[in-house]
């Protein structure tokens, strides 16, 4: 795993030299006072609205899991959990505390990677910014999510980090290397960059120029080639532009 996030993971802290600030905490149990007052304030997004192609086991929306906040699960984690993720689109976390970038901001669910790549499928490609975006480790990658380019800070990459993707986001980009329409996105595979610690590499590694289309399909085709996965944090881009990192 790579070091350049700090998590807090059941009350355990992994050290990391360049971590300032918190992504997203893994525990999802709350207290039951805090989840009582959550129910009362917190308004969210219908399941049906936010996610109208999907449906979800009835099991994780009865009244125990709403009361609990565990995410309602696609049908398909019924018989098939190798591979599953935590979609929270709206959200970002710093210092571990979720902020929302859209409202109202969509409700957390738990999918498949086929209703995952449903979801990324229809909503990545009309995001008309640009994005860095870096091959994850599909062995040990536990969260993959987007942090805008202004946030950077803020959400804990180390100074010489977020300066070197700045200056990627801020270069020339040539036209899709899969089409011939202008590229909005570039992706680093992990033979060029293997670690998000390496300045080095993130700065001067080559990188493939791609679409809005082929950008997000070039992300997706990483995900599948992971025979099993459980991510906790996965989400969509927001803002001008930002990068989609790993850990």
């Amino acid at each position: 795993m790579n070091e350049m996030f700090r998590l807090i993971r059941s009350g355990e802290r992994f050290a990391s030299s360049g971590v300032h600030h918190l992504i997203r905490p893994l525990s999802r149990l709350q207290p039951l006072d805090s989840c009582l007052q959550s129910v009362t304030i917190t308004e969210s997004m219908r399941l049906e609205q936010a996610y109208p192609e999907i449906r979800f086991r009835w099991r994780s929306r009865n009244w125990w899991a709403r009361l609990t906040r565990m995410p309602a699960e696609c049908q398909h984690l019924e018989n098939e959990g190798a591979w599953m993720a935590t979609f929270i689109p709206d959200t970002l976390y710093l210092r571990g505390k979720a902020s929302h970038r859209r409202r109202p901001a969509r409700p957390e669910v738990s999918l498949c990677l086929a209703c995952l790549k449903q979801q990324m499928e229809k909503e990545l490609p009309h995001f008309p910014g640009r994005v860095i975006a870096f091959e994850p480790d599909g062995a040990e990658f536990s969260q993959y999510f987007f942090v805008g380019s202004d946030e950077f800070s803020a959400a804990g990459l180390q100074p010489e980090v977020a300066a070197a993707m700045s200056r990627r986001l801020d270069q020339a980009m040539d036209d899709c290397a899969s089409c011939d329409r202008p590229a909005t996105w570039l992706w680093f595979s992990r033979d060029e960059v293997p670690s998000l610690d390496d300045v080095a590499r993130i700065a001067m590694a080559r990188a493939e120029t791609l679409c809005s289309c082929h950008g997000p399909r070039k992300l997706l085709e990483s995900f599948a080639r992971a025979p099993e996965a459980n991510l906790f944090y996965v989400n969509v881009p927001y803002g001008e532009s930002g990068a989609y990192v790993w850990i």
